[in-house]
């Protein structure tokens, strides 16, 4: 009875054993292949809606963009419609042997081209924030002010800082270039000094190392009109629980119309939920 009992307690740990290594190879190899997308935006009490959005998925990744587009006549609309566009369409032509920096790079200095071939440099303009999730990773890059975060474990982290003037100054002081005072001084300017839609237009913003992205996560896509017409803590709070990222996505829109302010900017949330 003994080595009975013996062998099968090894037959049972063995058996174990076996699961976990499978479960584990599983979680380690599987690919995020399957997305759900909640899309929202809020006219505020502008006239026009120059925010704009869009999502698209291929054999080689998922690609969401958002553009907050600005200019008077409806240069801000047509800005942010050609941001978005001309992101997907270049998105079609993306192969996963093309490195995402190099992706982005190209993409979003053609999102500037098409711009001024349509509107006059100072017309119009966009602030455009994309991601690509490839193979269980998040790329992002950003030009002006539109804000990237990861919603993960009921937390919110931002990854992207944006083109502001405070942002910047803010980068000037750490690296010693300026002082103190003269910070302290320029910190509530929020200005944006690069975008898209104009002859000086800079670099892009851009991820260092690519964020590795587990089941349920959610990326979060949102213009200011978002992050600075509510508090953080209002926006992870929304992203919690078990609704769907659609209803997430409007419940956050909500928040932005019922607030009682003098001033409500056009506000536009994309969330992106990858799972197994």
């Amino acid at each position: 009875m003994r080595i009975e009992e013996g062998v099968l307690c090894l037959l049972y740990l063995f058996i174990l054993v076996l699961i976990a290594v499978r479960f584990l190879s599983r979680e380690k190899g599987k690919v995020i292949r399957r997305f759900r997308v909640g899309k929202a935006m809020t006219i505020g009490n502008r006239q026009v809606q120059e925010d704009n959005y869009g999502a698209c998925q291929s054999a080689d990744g998922f690609l969401a963009v958002l553009a907050d587009g600005m200019g008077k006549n409806y240069g801000g609309k047509v800005s942010a419609q050609i941001a978005v566009d001309t992101m997907k369409r270049l998105f079609e032509q993306y192969h996963s042997s093309e490195n995402p920096a190099y992706f982005f790079r190209r993409a979003f200095h053609q999102v500037n081209r098409e711009i001024l071939e349509e509107l006059d440099d100072g017309k119009g303009g966009a602030s455009l924030g994309a991601v690509l999730i490839k193979d269980n990773y998040l790329y992002y890059a950003v030009a002006g002010n539109v804000k990237i975060a990861v919603y993960r474990k009921d937390s919110l982290v931002p990854l992207s800082t944006g083109h502001t003037i405070d942002m910047l100054v803010e980068d000037r002081f750490l690296e010693g270039s300026i002082t103190r005072q003269d910070a302290l001084l320029m910190l509530e300017n929020r200005r944006l000094y690069n975008y898209l839609g104009q002859d000086g237009f800079r670099e892009i913003e851009f991820f260092d190392t690519p964020i590795f992205l587990k089941d349920k996560d959610i990326v979060v896509l949102m213009s200011d009109g978002i992050y600075e017409g509510m508090d953080w803590k209002t926006i992870e709070d929304a992203l919690g629980g078990n609704k769907k990222c659609q209803q997430k996505a409007f419940d956050i829109i909500e928040v932005i119309n019922a607030a009682k302010r003098e001033e409500k900017d056009n506000a536009s949330i994309v969330l992106v939920e990858g799972f197994l």
